[in-house]
């Protein structure tokens, strides 16, 4: 509970001791009828204090018939009447189905603060041959700016001088390094890996990437439209009916039998039945249930409205790496030419065995061998290019197509998705290692369970290449692919999806998805991998990257919205049928009462299906 929800707590109990004290005085004693209203007034002003200011508030502002009009009319109607602690009561019931409502939607989404750790704090920049350290918003177009490893790029631009790897996965989702030399550009927010680089930029602080990225993402929560409280809904239409109801049931019964007194008092203990506290907390403890039950199966949704959007989605977008697939690399494939797999795979491992680059980790555990450092006379590393070394004796060049035909060597085109690494042995051209990322085999699953839930198009988007995001794609088996996308790109995408009037979720992992994952209906994150800000940003969270718990999520918030719908019909019939009985006089305040407190819990045991 948060701290207020332990306040209302506490105010709740206090002020159901305080009745059960005011109703035995009321019992045990023999004081005038005005003395018992003061009595019960202590703890109806402590529970209800907060509505009737509410109430009082709305009216000012043009809001006169919601519920809180409703709860304060008819409670004080009651003391108008003499039933003090019926007033009470329901005003009691009232908040602990507020509590309930609390509970159930939970805390609000904190702010995106891991997205600052994509913005550079300074950047270096070069004036007159001195290096100075300012801020980044103070550095012009034109300007040359100093990034060594190790350091975020501060602002957009082309390097003019030196080569180095730099890490991008923050904003496009795309984990591997890329190479960059002079003449190619780079984008504010990624990380300079291996190389010193001087880099001319190209636009200011203020329209760089990462400041577009945090702009989006505050941009995007606020056009996110969020459903109404059902409750709030139902009360614009279910206040003033039964206002009027209430009226016609004081005014026509005396203007035709007489018994002014009669009649008035039939109307305001109508108002006290109508409260519709079993439905206050019969909605809540559905969701509190849906919420709970997922919960149980390691879906962690935020709050009650997002259980029911998503039963309603049916457009579902996906990221790619780290979401549909594993987001680490691999080898997928060995295609030796002149020698055995094993020799190929035990030259590319001696090469790359003083490296720390991703694809150099995913061939050493390919091998899985102990490398003997005797063999190894000489390691020289290339930018851009791959390695040279000379292992037992041989000149072994091991890199991409460049290095190959620097080495001389005739090598082969791959058409696999991936990256290929090359191998020869001088002018020899012996083999190629295919390294990619690999999808998660629940992936497949996932998107083909969600089409038999209903889902109308399944879309995935991805910074990769176009050759590795479509031959996911087809591997997985989504309608539709768009590739080698910055985060605008995504949310733009998105966007469209959302023009066409249908319901859209995003599935994604990085920070670079938090923009997308604030713009869609509902925002789905990986929480065991994924990013912070993606987790924040995100509406609900798979807590073990499972994609195959994305429609259990569906199917449990549809079960859901099922109950809810059940518990309204039937709350709301009991309803009619006490109002009906309460405006003739068949039924008493305290049998409505009960007879709301039977509904609450029935409704309760049904909401409590969807724990299971």
């Amino acid at each position: 509970m948060t701290k207020r929800q332990r306040k209302n707590l506490i105010r709740i109990v206090f002020s159901a001791l305080l009745l059960a004290v005011c109703a035995a005085i009321e019992h045990f004693t023999a004081v005038p009828p005005y003395v018992y209203t003061l009595i019960f007034a202590v703890p109806y002003l402590i529970c209800g204090y907060d509505v009737l200011l509410s109430a009082v508030r709305n009216i000012f502002h043009g809001q006169m018939l919601d519920e809180q009009f409703l709860m304060s009319i008819a409670t004080l109607g009651a003391f108008a009447i003499g039933k003090n602690a019926e007033a009470v009561f329901v005003m009691l019931f009232y908040q602990v189905g507020e509590l309930f409502q609390s509970i159930a939607v939970g805390k609000s989404r904190k702010s995106i603060a891991a997205l600052m750790d994509i913005r550079p704090d300074t950047a270096v920049v070069l004036r007159d041959g001195k290096e100075y350290e300012v801020s980044p918003e103070e550095v012009g177009v034109g300007e040359t700016i100093v990034v060594r490893p190790g350091e975020k790029i501060p602002l957009d631009g082309t390097v003019t001088e030196g080569e180095t790897t730099v890490n991008t996965s923050a904003l496009t989702g795309e984990s591997l390094p890329r190479t960059v030399t002079a003449g190619e550009k780079v984008i504010s927010g990624s990380v300079n890996l291996s190389g010193l680089i001087y880099i001319r930029t190209g636009s200011i602080y203020s329209e760089s990437t990462v400041s577009k990225i945090l702009e989006l993402v505050e941009n995007s929560a606020s056009k996110k439209a969020k459903a109404e409280n059902f409750i709030t809904r139902f009360a614009r239409y279910y206040t003033p009916c039964v206002v009027i109801g209430a009226c016609l049931v004081a005014v026509i019964p005396p203007l035709l039998y007489g018994e002014w007194g009669k009649w008035i008092g039939r109307a305001l203990t109508f108002l006290v039945v109508s409260c519709p506290c079993a439905l206050v907390i019969s909605i809540p403890m559905s969701f509190f249930g849906g919420i709970g039950g997922a919960s149980r199966k390691g879906i962690l949704v935020k709050g009650a409205t997002y259980l029911e959007t998503l039963a309603g989605v049916k457009v579902f977008v996906f990221d790619k790496t780290g979401t549909l697939t594993k987001g680490s690399f691999t080898v997928s494939a060995i295609h030796p030419s002149k020698v055995s797999e094993g020799e190929l795979l035990d030259l590319a491992a001696a090469a790359e065995s003083h490296s720390n680059h991703p694809i150099a980790e995913s061939i050493a555990i390919a091998h899985g061998k102990h490398i003997d450092e005797s063999r190894i006379e000489s390691i020289r590393e290339l930018s851009g290019l791959g390695i040279e070394a000379v292992i037992d004796g041989r000149n072994i060049s091991v890199g991409n197509g460049k290095l190959m035909e620097k080495a001389g060597a005739d090598y082969h085109e791959c058409h696999h998705a991936g990256t290929v690494i090359h191998i020869a042995d001088g002018s020899e051209y012996l083999g190629h290692i295919v390294v990619s990322d690999v999808v998660k085999p629940e992936s497949a699953g996932a998107v083909a369970a969600l089409k038999k839930l209903g889902a109308e198009k399944t879309v995935m988007l991805t910074g990769d290449r176009k050759a590795v995001g479509e031959q996911a794609a087809a591997e997985i088996g989504v309608d539709e692919v768009h590739t080698e996308l910055m985060p605008a790109d995504k949310v733009a995408e998105v966007e469209r999806l959302l023009a066409g009037n249908k319901s859209v979720a995003f599935v994604g992992d990085g920070i670079n998805d938090a923009p997308v994952l604030s713009r869609a209906d509902i925002g789905i994150a990986m929480g065991a991998l994924g990013s912070d800000a993606a987790i924040e940003a995100a509406d609900i969270v798979l807590m073990d990257d499972n994609p195959i718990k994305l429609p259990a999520a569906v199917k449990l918030a549809r079960k859901t919205m099922r109950i809810v719908r059940q518990n309204v019909v039937f709350a709301l019939s009991v309803k009619a049928i006490v109002l009906i009985l309460s405006a003739f006089g068949i039924t008493g305040m305290w049998l409505a009462v009960f007879a709301d407190v039977g509904v609450m819990v029935l409704a309760i045991l049904n909401a409590m299906r969807a724990m299971r």
